[in-house]
């Protein structure tokens, strides 16, 4: 390389310096424009120009300061293709330029199941490395997903899940909004690299993948159908979930997926047998209870860890209670009847209001209601009136979280 970056906080930003007759020059910042710019960050394999600093931003470098105007049209491959005049300009290392390039030009997923899922590897000039987990997110994971053109990222998964790298980690931290289209766009921060080992390196899931966690399928282990410990389906096999960082949120979501109601408590539970066939437990999901299952929870940074040990999760749901409307035609109108003690049964309209209403349009992911209509707008229901005095304040994610 004739042409290299020097003093800055990560490859691709620094100094400007050029070899010219077997000595590193700094370049003067006078005509330095964004064509120079564009050539300089290609050539080095950097990707695109973030930013031209002038007056010695990245310090005052040493020996000679290479005065030649360059008159790059910005298409060149590297900075000696470009047009530049003779003519010395007086120049002093108070004027060294700077250069930010956006970075990392090519990415790839490997050793996963397809294109979309895998190891992230990043390419730097010739070398490709694999990315240190605590430099990524979920943001920078979309637009990775959206670059390999596999959509957008449903899973960030840390510590190794497909398989050690070899050579070079790449720590730098990737600021992204989500809604950009390369990594390229995306400014790099140095400042927070932390040291990595390969056993922190990142793999990434995007919902283009065969194994995307599209249904989000959970169940109950231990006998009882709303009760037990979490297990979840994910990457063609059956995981346990690890109590921590769990919550009330992530439960009510489950009990709510398996029409169990709300939930009443969720603990932590050892396994169910020494020879328990599933040895490996999985953290890291993050609901806001309110989605409908656990597919739509944030899946930002899933740990799979050996399930020995640890605590696991357990959950007790309100029993096998469900809610259905019925009498209109369609599944977002009709007489409210829920499912209690293996029968369905209607609700008494005593003091039926909008707020009940909305919180079971909400539980039944039907948007907002529209009205309250009684009493028996949809006709008389059969078998037991299970509940009477239904007393929501509206904001509650489903039925059985308000008085009755």
């Amino acid at each position: 390389q004739n042409t290299r970056l020097t003093d800055g906080p990560h490859l691709c930003s620094g100094k400007v310096e050029v070899l010219h007759n077997g000595t590193w020059t700094t370049v003067c910042d006078a005509d330095f424009d964004q064509e120079n710019a564009e050539v300089v960050c290609r050539q080095l394999g950097c990707g695109r120009p973030v930013e031209v600093l002038r007056a010695a931003a990245f310090g005052r470098g040493e020996g000679q300061v290479w005065t030649e105007e360059l008159q790059c049209r910005g298409n060149e491959s590297e900075i000696y293709s470009c047009p530049r005049t003779s003519s010395p300009k007086h120049c002093s290392h108070d004027s060294d330029v700077g250069l930010i390039c956006s970075g990392y030009t090519a990415a790839r997923l490997v050793n996963g199941w397809d294109s979309c899922s895998g190891r992230v590897e990043l390419q730097y000039l010739s070398d490709w490395g694999s990315v240190c987990g605590d430099s990524w997110d979920m943001r920078a994971a979309s637009v990775l997903c959206g670059q390999l053109k596999c959509g957008s990222a449903v899973a960030v998964l840390v510590a190794d899940w497909f398989g050690e790298g070899s050579g070079h980690i790449w720590a730098d931290v990737f600021v992204c909004h989500g809604n950009e289209t390369h990594l390229s766009e995306c400014p790099i921060s140095s400042w927070s690299r932390t040291a990595c080992s390969h056993k922190q390196d990142v793999g990434v899931i995007c919902n283009g993948s065969s194994q995307a966690f599209h249904e989000g399928r959970v169940r109950l282990s231990g006998g009882r159908e709303c009760e037990g410990q979490v297990e979840v389906y994910f990457i063609q096999d059956w995981w346990r979930v690890l109590l921590d960082s769990w919550s009330v949120s992530e439960a009510s979501v489950i009990c709510r997926q398996l029409g169990c109601g709300s939930v009443l408590n969720f603990s932590s539970s050892s396994p169910s047998s020494p020879d328990q066939h599933i040895h490996m437990c999985v953290m890291g999901f993050n609901c806001s209870g309110s989605e409908a299952h656990l597919g739509n929870c944030s899946s930002a940074n899933l740990l799979n860890l050996s399930c020995s040990s640890r605590e696991q999760l357990s959950i007790t749901c309100s029993a096998h209670s469900s809610i259905r409307l019925v009498g209109s035609g369609g599944d977002c109108a009709g007489r409210l009847e829920v499912f209690l003690n293996g029968s369905w049964g209607t609700v008494c309209d005593d003091s039926w209001d909008i707020e009940d209403a909305q919180v079971v349009c909400r539980q039944l992911q039907c948007g907002v209601a529209l009205s309250a209509h009684v009493p028996a707008w949809f006709g008389r229901g059969t078998g037991p009136i299970w509940l009477n005095e239904v007393q929501c304040e509206g904001n509650e994610t489903s039925m059985w979280n308000c008085r009755y």
